[in-house]
């Protein structure tokens, strides 16, 4: 069974929260299904990374950065055009000292511990 969003993202924002970080939703989108994409803003470097859902090719979940730039305002420019196209998406944003995502999921070019 598969959580709905709204409960998904309130666990990531408590996972988030729980280990000092600050995270909180930014644009809420569909309850049940909509999709999410995290911005994770590292305080110390003043960089942020963005983070969408996707699946791999087996069809398993995955999260990918859709845009490979760490600069604030080009990432707002992508959520800007996202949300132009996908009233149902979540934007939750993340600051943490160290820019982590706080993501449980598997995520592209990120080792997974074994």
């Amino acid at each position: 069974m598969l959580l709905s969003t709204d409960v998904w993202v309130s666990a990531l924002i408590r996972r988030a929260e729980l280990d000092g970080a600050f995270a909180t939703v930014v644009r809420k989108g569909d309850m049940r299904a909509g999709d999410v994409v995290i911005k994770a803003y590292n305080t110390s470097e003043r960089t942020a990374r963005l983070y969408s859902q996707s699946v791999d090719m087996d069809g398993q979940p995955l999260w990918i950065q859709p845009v490979t730039s760490e600069t604030e305002s080009e990432l707002d420019a992508y959520l800007e055009r996202r949300r132009s196209y996908d009233p149902d998406l979540w934007v939750v944003e993340i600051e943490d000292r160290q820019g982590r995502h706080f993501l449980l999921e598997k995520v592209e070019g990120e080792k997974t511990a074994s």
